[in-house]
């Protein structure tokens, strides 16, 4: 499927219907704070202009701006849930802009009323993410795509892991599970075609080698598209970035125990507590704190893990606040059975079933762990210049070590002729010690401003960005071989007596072949020095244009004077037919890759080996998109449909003509194009509803030979669609009760798909899950269960991994 569009006619049909749509009365603008006598967050208030459609709630500090107001007179209502409504007349005049502040009490009447408004709520959809763009931006506003994952949906999922919570995000799939490794040891997603992992949080570097801890989520970002421009290249892919936004101190005192227990002995118990530390609740205290342990399905494997993000706001006065988070991550795993096919030679199985795998075979143990613990530490100081300027100035550091044991299985069947059905593969093994850091210092200014009579959001930033990665593990090693197939009489007469694995899986017989080895002493350090700006200007009310540059220079310090520059820009046009309503936008979008200088490894004549030093330029991928988005029925329905291009060019790769020999070259090149579809509904009160659908194709240009022409093995499966809908009786006998339902489909996913070795399907799979909870204002009891039809499921990326079957959790929350 290849979708063709013409970018001049679709500049001529946002022209004309510019013309049409554009007034030639400049409209008004209604700004201000609304503050708690109380001193409690004044977040989520609503502020509604009386007899109109114009309203918005407050953000998390309590300000809220209604735009396009046409001239007249009119009245400002502000209420909420506990609040006493408050009323102030306001006379509109063209093009102004209004400052109107509200400080209002609480109504201890009304506070009663809690959980039958709360029913009321679309609480699955949080767009409004200042972090997307770095921009005072709505979504609808905004020229790219975008989903949230929100605290509440992962609550009512009874979400334990981080896997879980990107289920909700259309065209996102995991190809790989957290291996612990150094480096990449956290797990890989398919996004747009490309692979990506969960590197950001709260848009900055946050670095695991492990698994994320979901007790700390406020919400997730799927953020789509190459994003070189504001995030650089580091972290993210071609594909997009995930971000993770963590929960932050509010004022006053409150908070939740959670304890949850499920299928193979999942104890999980959870904390999150808040705190005001003095009387003006100006300075604020939350901790969020997890124990998890879990055993693996299979007949070995297990992952116990602790965590704990403390963190504390300061607010000095109205113009000055600090922000200080941290989190610290002790995990300890076995790593997840992976089988491994990558080779340049036909494969003898290309399906599950030739594969006859028995997905409860683990081959490792309980014995064989690796540790990740991770730290991170994140300090924001937010400063108001004046009322059109804002200073952020932000630190971030991150450490991810690991230690332990790492292996995986690879097929080398070829090895052994004489065994003919079924096929053999090799375990290999060694033991991880390495420590991976990185630090950010981001300084950005952030302006909402008027030049003449056109409105500008700007943000103009620096940024400066180290990672450091010591080594120093061993070698690896061999442990045996393992059988899969139906004829164990054929591998025992090569190996002797067996159940199908010849390993020693003891962490002594493990100490025992590593002993006094060789250890690397390796250590690699990069440096990335970058300016950035993004101007978002309205030209018409309905009608506005970004422009974005970013300019990275590129330090690596393995190499003596190798230095690489990028120039990164962005573009987007956003038309609103019907303003805050609907908009039609297009983007163009950059993302780069500095690659760090390799080494070709060619053999003589005479057998000596001569290395040849190569420096690349960076690699490119260009984005084009375009579509639609709508927030309708008072924020009760939002919907995303976009098309997109991404053509990547100037890739390196390796060409291996055996074990020893590689030459690297930069020209190839990969197209990826697809469609995306989201819808978040509150369609009637207490029906909340999260569904989206992708098509995805990716293409290789240009490269090496076994790959050109093929489907990129790393781009998941073409058709992916997710849904989850939950109903909360709001009223009656049943009021707090509800049940969930929904799942996701996984199409076909061609794991390997080469020239010589050919293909390996995991074939497109359904699964379900459902939900029984029960909330008061006090407590809460979930259950939760997934995978209800307990299909047999995996997931890979020249890989085979299996994944959990049937499995069933209670949740119990208490709240003070």
């Amino acid at each position: 499927m290849k979708i063709r569009f013409t970018i001049p006619l679709l500049g001529l049909f946002f022209i004309l219907l510019t013309t049409i749509t554009a007034t030639a009365q400049e409209k008004a603008t209604i700004k201000g704070k609304i503050t708690l006598t109380n001193n409690e967050s004044s977040d989520n208030i609503s502020v509604v202009l009386k007899g109109t459609r114009l309203g918005t709630i407050t953000d998390e500090t309590g300000n809220y701006k209604i735009k396009n107001v046409k001239p007249g007179t009119y009245t400002i209502k502000v209420s909420g849930v506990g609040l006493s409504t408050t009323e102030k007349n306001i006379v509109v005049n063209e093009g102004k802009e209004y400052i109107e502040n509200f400080n209002i009490t609480s109504n201890s009447e009304e506070l009663t009323e809690v959980l039958i408004n709360a029913g009321k709520t679309n609480h699955f959809a949080r767009k409004e993410n200042q972090q997307v763009s770095r921009l005072p931006l709505k979504n609808l506003e905004n020229p790219q795509v975008y989903t949230t994952i929100t605290g509440e949906v992962l609550k009512e999922q009874v979400v334990t892991n981080f896997d879980d919570a990107l289920k909700n995000a259309p065209g996102v799939t995991q190809l790989w599970a957290s291996t612990g490794r150094g480096g990449d040891g956290g797990g890989y997603y398919a996004l747009r075609g490309f692979a990506v992992q969960p590197t950001m949080v709260n848009g900055l570097p946050g670095l695991t080698n492990g698994s994320l801890e979901p007790a700390n989520v406020d919400r997730i970002e799927v953020i789509r598209g190459p994003s070189g421009t504001l995030f650089g290249s580091s972290l993210i892919s071609y594909g997009g970035l995930i971000n993770t936004t963590t929960k932050k101190p509010y004022k006053g005192f409150g908070g939740e125990i959670n304890y949850t227990a499920g299928s193979y002995a999942l104890n999980r118990a959870t904390v999150d507590l808040n705190t005001s530390l003095n009387e003006k609740k100006t300075l604020n205290f939350r901790v969020n704190s997890a124990y998890n342990n879990q055993n693996s399905f299979q007949d070995a494997g297990f992952r116990e893990s602790f965590f704990i993000a403390p963190s504390v706001s300061y607010e000095v006065n109205n113009r000055l606040s600090f922000l200080v988070q941290t989190e610290f991550m002790n995990n300890e795993t076995t790593n997840p059975t992976m089988l491994f096919f990558d080779r340049g030679f036909p494969l003898r199985v290309h399906n599950i079933n030739e594969l006859k795998y028995d997905n409860k075979r683990s081959y490792t143990s309980d014995e064989l762990t690796i540790k990740t613990p991770s730290f991170n530490v994140q300090a924001q100081m937010n400063y108001k210049l004046s009322d059109q300027w804002t200073s952020q100035t932000i630190f971030s550091n991150s450490t991810a070590k690991s230690k332990g044991y790492y292996s995986y299985l690879y097929e080398g069947t070829q090895f052994f002729p004489t065994i003919t059905e079924g096929i053999v593969l090799a375990r290999y093994f060694n033991y991880q010690d390495n420590e991976n850091k990185s630090t950010d210092i981001q300084q950005n200014f952030i302006g909402d401003f008027k030049i003449g009579s056109l409105r500008n959001r700007l943000v103009v930033g620096l940024d400066y960005y180290k990672r450091t990665f010591a080594d120093y593990g061993s070698n690896y090693f061999g442990n045996g071989y393992v059988y899969i197939g139906d004829d164990l009489a054929s591998f025992n007469a090569v190996f002797g007596p067996s159940n199908g694995d010849t390993g020693d899986l003891t962490k002594a017989g493990s100490d025992a072949i590593v002993g006094n080895s060789p250890r690397s002493n390796s250590k690699t350090k990069q440096e990335v020095y970058s300016a950035y700006f993004s101007d978002v200007i309205d030209l018409f009310p309905n009608l506005s244009a970004m422009v974005s540059l970013r300019a990275d220079r590129f330090m690596n310090a393995e190499n003596d004077g190798y230095n690489q520059t990028a120039l990164s820009p962005k573009f987007g046009l956003v038309l609103q037919p019907v303003i805050d309503k609907v908009s039609i936008f297009l983007n163009y979008m950059n993302g780069f890759t500095n690659t760090s200088p390799s080494q070709d490894v060619q053999t003589d004549g005479n057998g000596d080996i001569i290395r040849t030093n190569r420096t690349f330029g960076p690699e490119r991928a260009n984005q084009f998109e375009f579509g639609t988005k709508v927030n309708i029925f008072n924020d009760k329905l939002y919907a995303t449909f976009s098309y997109y291009e991404i053509k990547v060019e100037d890739m390196v790769y390796g060409i291996r003509p055996n074990a020893t020999d590689v030459t690297y070259y930069q020209d190839g090149a990969q197209d990826n194009n697809g469609i995306e579809f989201e819808i978040v509904a509150n369609p009637i009160n207490g029906l909340n509803i999260i569904a989206g659908y992708s098509y995805n194709e990716a293409i290789l240009r240009k490269g090496d030979i076994d790959f050109v022409g093929h489907r990129s093995e790393n781009a998941g499966p073409r058709n992916l669609a997710n849904l989850w809908a939950s109903y909360k009786f709001t009223n009656g006998v049943l009021r707090g009760f509800g049940l969930g339902f929904g799942g996701n489909y996984i199409g076909d996913n061609l794991i390997m798909n080469r020239t010589t070795a050919g293909t390996f399907t995991i074939p497109e799979y359904v699964v379900l899950n459902s939900s029984l909870f029960y909330n008061a204002e006090k407590f809460g009891i979930n259950l939760k269960l997934n995978n209800i039809a307990n299909k047999e499921i995996y997931d890979g990326w020249s890989t085979v991994h299996p994944k959990d079957p049937r499995t069933i959790a209670a949740s119990f929350t208490y709240r003070f």
